[in-house]
C-alpha cells in the first residue's frame, strides 16, 4: 500500500525553503534560504505531542521522565518537554530526535496529527508575544520551562516558556490544527516589524541544544 502523504498546517508566507528532508511522509524544512540572524519561528508540526490522562499520574514516567507534581509546571530532559496540565492531565512534546516511540499504556493519546506546533526563539522574541497575549511569558516568580494555558491572538493555547534567558530566550506553542493559517498569519504580523523570519528544523535543534 502507498505511504500517505502528510502535510503540516503551517504555511510561512514569503519562505524559500532551501534545504528539505522526507521523514515520516512529512516534507521538513531543515534551512531556509533567507533566515537571518533572528528571531525565529520554527514548524514542528511533525514532531510527537501526546497527551497523557490518568487519576494517578506521578505513576507514569513518559520516556522516563517525572512528570511535575504542581500544575503548569514543566521539565525539559533529553530533548522531551513534560508539561503537567491539571491533576489528571499532562502534554508531551518530542523536540530532538526522530525515533520516539508511542508508550504503549492506554493513558497516552497521540495528538501530532490534529495540532499545529510551532516554536519561536531569538531576540525580541517576547515583545513579539506581548502583542499577541496577555499572558507574562517572562513572569520573574517562574522558573522556566512554565506553561501556560490560555488565549494567543484569541486561540485557545498551550504555550510553554522554554528558556527566558536574553537572546536564547523562546517558546514553544501549540493548538487545534484549523487554527494553523489564522494564528500563523497573526505571529508573523506581530513579528515583522522585529525581523522574525522562519527558519528550519536545524536552527531549531542548535537552539535547544544550547539551552
Amino acid at each position: 500500500m502507498k505511504d500517505i502523504k502528510r502535510y503540516s498546517p503551517v504555511q510561512f508566507s514569503k519562505a524559500a525553503p532551501a534545504k528539505t528532508e522526507s521523514r515520516d511522509n512529512f516534507d521538513v524544512v531543515m534551512e531556509y534560504a533567507k533566515e537571518g540572524d533572528g528571531p525565529w519561528i520554527v514548524d514542528l508540526s511533525h514532531r510527537m505531542r501526546l497527551d497523557v490522562q490518568s487519576s494517578d499520574l506521578s505513576s507514569k514516567k513518559p520516556f522516563d521522565i517525572d512528570i511535575p507534581e504542581v500544575p503548569c509546571k514543566s521539565v525539559l530532559s533529553n530533548g522531551v518537554l513534560v508539561n503537567r496540565m491539571n491533576g489528571t492531565q499532562a502534554s508531551i512534546y518530542h523536540l530532538m530526535g526522530d525515533d520516539a516511540v508511542m508508550p504503549k499504556e492506554t493513558e497516552y493519546t497521540d495528538v501530532s496529527e490534529n495540532t499545529v506546533f510551532v516554536a519561536i526563539f531569538g531576540k525580541s522574541v517576547f515583545q513579539i508575544l506581548e502583542k499577541l497575549s496577555n499572558l507574562d511569558f517572562t513572569d520573574p516568580e517562574r522558573k522556566a520551562p512554565f506553561l501556560f494555558q490560555g488565549p494567543f491572538s484569541h486561540v485557545p493555547c498551550q504555550i510553554v516558556t522554554v528558556c527566558k534567558d536574553g537572546d536564547k530566550s523562546g517558546v514553544v506553542l501549540t493548538c487545534s490544527r484549523g487554527y494553523g493559517r489564522d494564528i500563523i498569519h497573526a505571529i508573523e504580523h506581530a513579528g515583522e516589524e522585529f525581523g522574525l523570519r522562519p527558519a528550519g528544523e536545524a536552527r531549531f535543534t542548535d537552539w535547544v541544544a544550547g539551552l
